[in-house]
């Protein structure tokens, strides 16, 4: 039998908690886009979906400009990409966000527990159990240069592999290199170049310094 719609989807707490860097509205409307995409996106065709902004539009009740916006944020926090094609887009969902879909098959409902079921951590303790990156965008949510400015203080080999915050640390590693490249001087030498601008503004001191050069006198060899 062709099964064309699900009974459920396999969307962890990791897809939620990225969301926390928008506001309540726009995490609201960024996750019912995404359901709807994820109404189209299977994994038997790579989570891939061919769809107008429209067919989103009566799925969600959203206009079509809502839509359009959701979808470009979504493309921006990598948990979906777009290639356009002739008619509409084709929509991309990055799995990170999934858990791996391994039967269209009816769940069955386990009666006993497992031995170690009683110590293994739920979805949202796993995801405290995740990376530095993740942990700074969480804990800044909505705050958009600090998350920035902490990620930057990370190592580049981290930042370029994290797979989640992909948005973030790409600006990241801009900042760190923008900073890095900087040279910078050091107080003694500018003090040093202030009291010199001071001494040669003086007019006493240039008075004396023309007379010392006019009679060819070097004070300096007479000490």
């Amino acid at each position: 039998m062709n099964i064309t719609t699900r009974g459920f989807l396999h969307i962890t707490y990791k897809l939620y908690h990225h969301l926390d860097i928008l506001n309540g509205e726009e995490k609201s409307t960024c996750l019912n886009v995404f359901l709807s995409v994820m109404k189209y996106a299977w994994k038997k065709n790579g989570y891939k979906a061919n769809l107008r902004h429209e067919t989103i539009s009566k799925d969600t009740g959203l206009c079509r400009s809502t839509v359009k916006t959701a979808l470009s944020k979504l493309s921006k926090l990598n948990i979906i990409s777009d290639i356009r094609g002739r008619s509409g887009k084709t929509y991309i969902v990055n799995d990170t966000f999934l858990k791996a879909e391994n039967t269209y098959d009816k769940p069955q409902i386990a009666k006993y527990l497992t031995p170690d079921s009683q110590t293994l951590p739920t979805l949202e303790e796993q995801y405290t159990l995740d990376n530095k990156v993740n942990k700074i965008v969480k804990g800044l949510a909505g705050n958009r240069e600090k998350i920035i400015e902490e990620l930057s203080k990370l190592p580049i080999e981290e930042l370029e592999q994290d797979k989640t915050n992909v948005y973030y640390c790409k600006l990241a590693l801009q900042h760190k290199e923008q900073y890095e490249n900087k040279t910078y001087v050091s107080s003694e030498k500018i003090l040093g170049a202030l009291k010199s601008v001071q001494k040669n503004t003086n007019s006493r001191y240039k008075q004396k310094k023309e007379y010392y050069i006019r009679n060819n006198i070097k004070p300096w060899e007479n000490k």
